[in-house]
């Protein structure tokens, strides 16, 4: 197998030549019709753009948001798009969206998750295996509660063994890119936290390079995801079978410390497959991509707003002094104060900002597969939807909005605080929303590491901020990076240099 997928394109054999030619006469029919789709009547209204099966793609990659607000001002609140050889609805109401929530035969997930994860890792049998669907998720339980304190433990103690030996070393003042030193810390703290520790070896090194392969994969995602076939991609398949190989039943036993729901995962993976089956490496390359590829800039996006705006960073730094203050503990030499779970919740101020980059940054789009032919009622009008179609919710049409957010487009660090709490009410056209802030979806299917996501971003700012002097050194505004289209947490499209050393213990 490893010859074929390194052989040239012109050692093929001459019989490939007709099969070759087959497969391209079959998606010539395929994109004609998909582009002889008319709208019926009771349908949304039908945007298929010019371009057979990419539809509006291009169109919804320059700019999404504002994208879709043309065509919402155009065509409505509900529409339908041909976007890379899918039809998907969009319900843009956010008075709406519960219906979407509460028919979950009729709108499913987990047809759309499994074949994600079928083209994304390589996961091929939980496309057809239910009770191995049923028994991962059995072990997202270990993403909550009591599990969820040992995590914070776990995370608290890896920061310390990496940020004391070498950050707080750095009593000069130390320049970097912003983006590669947040991944960085990220992406090792995050992994040590979860996998555990190598044993063996140059770990450093080895981490640097699984680091450096992971961000290489992540890169290629939103390809992945599409509808090419992997065998085109070679240099992206070559990626995904080496990360898979590291993150096998073998590798993974060659680790110490490993967190309790990794370690149900792999109980239940060696359950249903045998030990040696790679397929097991592709399910642990999924839960280490889900653990990390939105919190690295989610991260990045945290410290790049605070860092222009000082009143931000000073307000955050008064909040986490008068908590340091209240728990008599003090600063000290080393990573001296910590934090409890419920401790991290009680900093409103800290919360706040965190969902403001949240909201400002997450294009996280939630997806449902039209399960059959049905009537789709809303408050104001009723439509048709084909089976086999998608509904979509996007997220950004609400989160700038200015009727619920005054000035969206700017971060405000205090903007879910109200009164010195935690504000949650927000108001469009009078009435109370349910949902304002959705980066990780909602119902059934939110993503279930939300709560880990959260207390390794307000942990991670608390203890930067606490022990670190940093300041911006470039200027330039950093816009948002549209390549990942409607997946998580957007990238920066450039970078910028800032400066960091450590505080003195005594200040």
């Amino acid at each position: 197998m490893e010859g074929a997928a390194t052989s040239d394109a012109g050692s093929m054999e001459p019989f490939a030549l007709p099969g070759l030619l087959f497969t391209i006469t079959l998606l010539l029919l395929a994109l004609r019709l998909l582009t002889q789709r008319t709208r019926r009547p009771g349908e949304p209204p039908l945007i298929k753009g010019w371009l057979p099966y990419l539809g509006i793609t291009l169109n919804l990659q320059k700019d999404p948001l504002a994208f879709v607000k043309t065509l919402q001002r155009k065509y409505g609140d509900t529409f339908t798009v041909l976007l890379s050889g899918k039809y998907i609805t969009f319900v843009l109401n956010p008075f709406q969206y519960h219906l979407i929530m509460k028919n979950p035969k009729q709108f499913s997930f987990q047809d759309f998750s499994r074949q994600l994860s079928a083209k994304a890792f390589s996961i091929k049998k939980l496309v057809a295996d239910d009770d191995l669907n049923e028994d991962i998720h059995r072990a997202y339980l270990f993403l909550q509660g009591k599990a969820l304190d040992s995590l914070l433990e776990s995370l608290t103690q890896e920061l310390k063994e990496i940020v004391e030996p070498q950050l707080l070393k750095t009593t000069d003042w130390t320049t970097s890119r912003l983006f590669p030193f947040i991944s960085s810390l990220v992406f090792e703290i995050t992994f040590t936290t979860i996998y555990g520790k190598l044993l063996a070896g140059n770990r450093k090194e080895l981490i640097s390079e699984l680091r450096d392969d992971f961000l290489k994969f992540d890169d290629t995602f939103p390809y992945l995801v599409s509808d090419i076939p992997i065998q085109l991609l070679r240099h992206v398949k070559s990626m995904q079978e080496k990360l898979i190989r590291c993150l096998t039943s073998e590798k993974l036993d060659q680790m110490h410390g490993c967190s309790e729901v990794v370690q149900e995962r792999k109980e239940i993976l060696e359950k249903h497959y045998g030990r040696e089956d790679l397929e097991i490496g592709a399910h642990h390359l999924g839960f280490l991509w889900a653990s990390m590829a939105n919190t690295i800039p989610a991260m990045f996006w945290a410290v790049y707003y605070l860092l222009r705006h000082p009143e931000a960073v000073e307000a955050l730094r008064d909040e986490i002094d008068s908590f340091v203050q209240s728990t008599g503990q003090k600063k000290g030499p080393g990573l001296s104060i910590h934090f409890t779970r419920e401790q991290l919740d009680s900093l409103v101020c800290l919360e706040s900002t965190v969902l403001e980059v949240l909201r400002l940054c997450s294009h996280s789009t939630i997806v449902r597969k039209v399960e059959e032919d049905m009537n789709f009622s809303l408050e104001t009008s009723n439509y048709c939807l084909r089976k086999g179609d998608f509904v979509a919710v996007f997220p950004p049409i609400l989160h700038m909005d200015p009727e619920v957010f005054e000035a969206p487009e700017e971060f405000r660090f205090d903007r879910f605080l109200e009164d010195g709490k935690k504000k949650t009410t927000f108001l469009k056209e009078g009435r109370k929303l349910k949902y304002y802030v959705m980066p990780f979806g909602f119902g059934a299917s939110k993503c279930p590491g939300r709560y880990f996501a959260i207390i390794e971003l307000k942990l991670l700012l608390a203890i930067l901020l606490t022990y670190f002097d940093l300041e911006i050194i470039d200027e330039k505004p950093v816009g948002l990076n549209y390549s990942r289209l409607l997946l998580g947490i957007q990238h920066p499209d450039s970078d910028v240099s800032f400066r960091y050393k450590a505080k003195s213990w005594t200040s």
